[in-house]
């Protein structure tokens, strides 16, 4: 936001997930580098996150899915780009999906987010939801995604009251009891069953903005 003089960040990431068992998956789920025009970061190095994530109920033929899991965020990244902060996150959530109609998908995950070390990361609650439509046999998707943000903790690293929502903790002061949502629309190709290549554009719609003035995202999966 202009707030926080305006400009860019990018951040370049690989997501890696593998079947351990029937129902247990190994999820490494944050990586990558950031490259900033940002006046507030600089470029460097993200943090790492791990974990496992157990599948609860499955039922294939009715379209919908249970999970749970949780994931550890490393602080291995470069204090220059805001990573590297405090003695590590705990990220424990809960995920389910389901086919509302024909052709027509929910996929939503709850989750709370709590610091190895409250006094420099906030903790921080959050609930997603997408909304899918598969056009015809096409392999094309249009979706929605609504991102809810809610801080439980105020922490004292950054004077502002700033949280840094998902990809940045920073431990801002005054942002207890705050929430951000946004608002995300996009389409999705499935050239083959296991390739898949998105585009989204999100925007936050609550009068708190937090770090976010608008986003892409891109990304492509592989499945093996």
């Amino acid at each position: 936001p202009n707030s926080l003089g305006g400009d860019n960040a990018q951040l370049y990431a690989l997501q890696i997930r593998a079947r351990l068992t029937d129902n247990l998956s190994l999820i490494a789920t944050k990586d990558g580098f950031l490259v900033s025009q940002s006046p507030i970061l600089d470029d460097g190095w993200a943090d790492l996150a791990a974990g496992l994530k157990l599948s609860l109920f499955t039922d294939p033929d009715a379209q919908f899915l249970l999970s749970t899991g949780f994931t550890y965020e490393l602080p291995t990244g470069q204090n220059r780009a805001l990573q590297g902060n405090g003695d590590g996150e705990f990220n424990i959530f809960l995920t389910g999906g389901a086919e509302l109609a024909e052709d027509i998908h929910w996929i939503s995950a709850i989750g709370v987010r709590l610091p190895a070390d409250r006094a420099v990361e906030n903790q921080v609650m959050y609930w997603s939801n997408h909304y899918d439509y598969r056009l015809g046999d096409s392999g094309l998707y249009i979706f929605g995604e609504t991102n809810w943000y809610h801080w439980l903790r105020d922490a004292g690293a950054f004077p502002l009251p700033l949280g840094g929502l998902d990809i940045i903790n920073l431990g801002g002061v005054g942002v207890e009891n705050t929430n951000v949502v946004t608002q995300a629309l996009g389409v999705k190709l499935k050239p083959a069953d296991n390739i898949e290549i998105g585009l989204a554009y999100e925007v936050p719609v609550s009068r708190q903005e937090d770090i976010l003035q608008d986003r892409f995202t891109f990304d492509f999966i592989l499945r093996y």
